[in-house]
């Protein structure tokens, strides 16, 4: 694989996940109505699940995922309970905080996480069965199992966002006193989608640690979480195909931005002023996102 073709191979893999990170959080805050800052906390609890397991365990990778998956969504449930007390400013300032505390506990907790060691070694996925064997440190093939999980990771919020469950969701947003009259308990829906975010977030990291054979904390800061936020608000918020686009513009808008011709001395700093002005001015005249249904 030439240099060119391992670039772009790389740009679709942390495209693909990031765009489960859109999509998964485009449940809660774009459905929803609940402004979450705290998905690169699940992304990076998925992310030391399945390298501890992998590695000291001897797990495989899928098996370690969904543990990792289950692990998130117990947290996620958890946190969802604190957060049910709180509304508007306050719920905001809540997920903030635990961010701040996860990435606390991946910094500190050194005889789990290493502290800012991180986690190396952390194994690709092996598929042998019936004959069939995969080997996945091939990041071509990578790409395409990421690209599957995307797939159904997807599919599934359409359905979760179609269904009568997601238009009571789109009902909370728009107004949860009045859904209660009905006869809702809107507590059940917000805590539910709560955490199946968080388990679809903590997929992502999965591959994320898998991928780069290596997790750290500096990945799962709290700019890791507005970043995420901003794809969906940039593609469009209760619209999963914004979700797409706007991960998808956010991984590559910085990579382009390296073939605009700047000066080397100034070339970092030029690139994240553009960068900031295009998403400035989008938010000005599009305040929706590109393809958003809703806005906050």
């Amino acid at each position: 694989m030439n240099y060119t073709v391992y670039y772009i191979v790389h740009l679709l893999t942390m495209f693909s996940i990031y765009a489960i990170l859109g999509v998964s959080l485009n449940l809660v805050v774009g459905y929803t109505g609940l402004v979450s800052v705290t998905q690169a906390a699940f992304y990076g609890i998925g992310a030391y699940a399945t390298a501890l397991i992998a590695k000291t365990a001897g797990f495989g990778f899928f098996s370690s995922m969904l543990i990792g998956a289950i692990v998130a969504g117990l947290i996620g449930l958890l946190i969802g309970l604190v957060l049910s007390k709180f509304r508007d400013d306050y719920y905001v300032i809540v997920t903030v905080g635990f961010n701040i505390i996860a990435y606390g506990i991946f910094m500190n907790w050194h005889s789990l996480t290493r502290g800012p060691l991180g986690i190396v070694a952390v194994p690709r996925p092996k598929i042998d069965l019936f004959g069939l064997h995969l080997d996945f440190n091939n990041n071509l093939l990578f790409l395409a199992l990421v690209l599957v999980f995307l797939a159904l990771i997807y599919f599934l919020a359409r359905f979760i966002a179609k269904s009568s469950f997601g238009r009571v969701l789109k009902a909370i947003r728009e107004d949860e006193k009045a859904i209660q009259v009905f006869g809702y308990n809107a507590f059940y829906f917000k805590l539910a989608i709560f955490v199946i975010s968080a388990g679809m977030a903590a997929v992502a990291g999965s591959f994320f640690a898998s991928y780069l054979r290596f997790t750290s904390p500096n990945t799962f800061v709290l700019m890791e979480s507005i970043l995420i936020l901003s794809m969906i608000i940039l593609g469009g918020l209760a619209n999963l195909k914004g979700s797409l686009l706007g991960a998808f513009i956010l991984v590559l808008l910085p990579e382009l931005m390296r073939f605009v011709g700047f000066p080397n001395e100034i070339a970092a700093e030029m690139r994240q002023i553009v960068y900031g002005v295009i998403l400035v001015l989008l938010m000005i005249f599009r305040p929706s996102g590109i393809m958003g249904e809703y806005k906050l």
